[in-house]
């Protein structure tokens, strides 16, 4: 069996240049050559996962088909390549020190001092190569976090120095990726911060085989050739990453500029076949002509910061390309919302989503919106908290159940429509405790959900502590509620629709999650097509 080759991605300047982007480019241009690639993502940070973080800190916390809470770049890997990430695939200095330390309490290093070198960064190394000891792929992707230079990043950038002497000439790289900042007052592109970065990367012991540089302006064959020279690195493989209208013109920006090209050289492995790249472009085109335009707003506690919602903003631009229609998305704090004002909120709204979420702010405004869709018949789709509170909703105003809640917001409710489960009620630690991950759910036939999966069993996944309380299920289908969406396994509701709407569906599951460039989530695409449907109706 061929050796799995490995590719190191770390960032330079500032951080938020795209190394997700660019390594999940890099991977897309790889697979569309036939070779089979995975990326994994290793944080400096000593949070165990990205689980407690709060997403205004650290964007949205993604959840793989394994249940593990990971980084939003992975989220990026996925929807790129269309193949589902793990528990392995996310990394953090948390997890590399609570192995270690664990293994030193067993007594495991034999009386040694435990140390950051050689303990941690075997450990590091340990972790790099699990995948590619798998025999699946051909190709590892690794991304850094953080920015080189970091204290925190330090032992990662040794334990790649080491790698890299380790696995052999040809069978690993270093791509780094950094910042060629634009003067306006000179007029000038500026080298000097990449020059900066790629010694304080030598310092290190690292050096860097290709250079991506991030850029408002097109770099010139001179800037070039005067990277090429003072970061030691050959001409052809100082690479353009200019700014793009959108991050799904990314790979073939980069199969222009011959990056993918440039790897497998370095690589020893072969260039003949050229990337098939027919169905992205094709999804590029719709997504860059749409026939029509819908305006969707998006009701949560973070909306100061889109990241935060990113699986969801990207499930509609997967959803609109397939409408052929422009999704524009509108963020409205939901604690901004009221009874009084809801109607002038939601003004020229096409259809609206309640987003997920943990905690009481903002639940009435979330409430005012979900009645207001509810009674004027607007497109509404809830997910996780926001299926909770349309269930919320419909029982304090359809079936009169005064103060009807989550036990989450009021655990003293009279009526806890949405309730911890028995296994939840002893549980302290708030890290990685939660329902995660894939379950199953068997979907009634003639209902909307069906309709909209066209099967009777699906996976979905998903985070979230509480669940519908099936003590009031039998009330909430005579009145017009229907769960439409079961867990064989604990009857716990999945799925609730509205009979008499043209679109009212809300799952308690995060079907964001799932949603590709290749597969577009189908509640997400139905969702888009009823908002357009309402459009129309509302023109006439």
């Amino acid at each position: 069996m061929a050796m799995t080759k490995y590719i190191f991605v770390t960032g330079g300047v500032t951080s938020s240049l795209g190394k997700g982007i660019i390594a999940a480019s890099l991977a897309k241009l790889l697979q569309a050559r036939g070779f089979k690639v995975t990326i994994q993502k290793f944080d400096p940070y000593i949070n165990i996962d990205p689980g407690t973080l709060n997403p205004y800190e650290h964007g949205e916390c993604y959840v793989t088909e394994d249940g593990a809470e990971t980084d939003l770049d992975l989220g990026h890997y996925e929807r790129f390549l269309n193949v589902p990430t793990s528990q392995a695939n996310n990394v953090t200095t948390g997890r590399i020190y609570k192995h270690v330390i664990e293994q030193e309490r067993e007594g495991a290093y034999l009386g040694k001092t435990v140390q950051v070198v050689p303990h941690i960064t075997d450990e590091i190394k340990r972790r790099m190569q699990l995948l590619g000891q798998t025999g699946e792929y051909d190709i590892i992707i690794t991304e850094l976090g953080g920015t080189v230079g970091d204290i925190e990043s330090l032992p990662f950038v040794e334990a790649v120095r080491q790698l890299r002497w380790e696995l052999g000439n040809n069978d690993s790289l270093v791509i780094h990726l950094t910042l060629v900042p634009y003067l306006a007052a000179a007029g000038e592109l500026k080298t000097k911060p990449t020059q900066h970065s790629v010694k304080t990367l030598l310092e290190y012991g690292v050096q860097p085989d290709i250079l991506v540089c991030r850029t408002e302006h097109n770099l010139n064959q001179d800037i070039r050739k005067k990277l090429a020279l003072f970061c030691n690195v050959n001409i052809n493989a100082v690479i353009e990453s200019i700014d793009a209208s959108t991050i799904y013109d990314v790979p073939l920006l980069m199969l222009k500029e011959q990056l993918d090209k440039t790897v497998l050289t370095k690589l020893k492995l072969s260039t003949k076949n050229e990337p098939n790249l027919e169905n992205w472009k094709a999804f590029l085109g719709r997504l860059k002509n749409p026939t029509e335009e819908i305006n969707i707003a998006l009701v949560g506690k973070y909306v100061e910061l889109p990241d935060a919602y990113k699986s969801i903003t990207e499930g509609f631009i997967h959803a609109g390309a397939a409408n052929e229609t422009k999704v524009k998305v509108k963020y409205i704090a939901a604690e901004s919302i009221t009874d009084e004002n809801v109607a002038e909120k939601l003004k020229n709204i096409d259809g609206v989503l309640v987003a997920p979420g943990f905690g009481e702010r903002g639940l009435e405004g979330k409430l005012s919106t979900i009645k207001y869709v509810r009674e004027n018949k607007v497109p509404f789709f809830g997910i996780c908290l926001g299926m909770q509170c349309s269930v919320i909703e419909f029982g304090r105003n359809v079936l009169g159940l005064k103060d009807a809640n989550s036990f989450e917001m009021n655990e003293n409710t009279p009526h806890p429509v949405i309730n911890l489960m028995e296994e939840q009620k002893t549980i302290k630690n708030m890290g990685g405790t939660m329902r995660l991950g894939a379950y199953d759910c068997e979907i009634k036939k003639g209902t909307k959900a069906f309709a909209i999966y066209g099967k009777t069993k699906i996976s979905e996944r998903h985070r979230h502590r509480y669940e519908f309380n099936n003590d009031y299920l039998a009330q909430y289908e005579k009145a017009g509620m229907i769960a439409s969406g079961i867990n064989p396994d604990t009857g716990l509701v999945e799925i609730v629709e509205l009979k008499d709407h043209p679109f009212f569906v809300a799952g308690q599951f995060h079907p964001e999650l799932k949603s590709t460039v290749a597969n577009p989530h189908p509640l997400f695409v139905s969702f888009v097509a009823a908002a357009l449907a309402n459009k129309k109706v509302l023109k006439k």
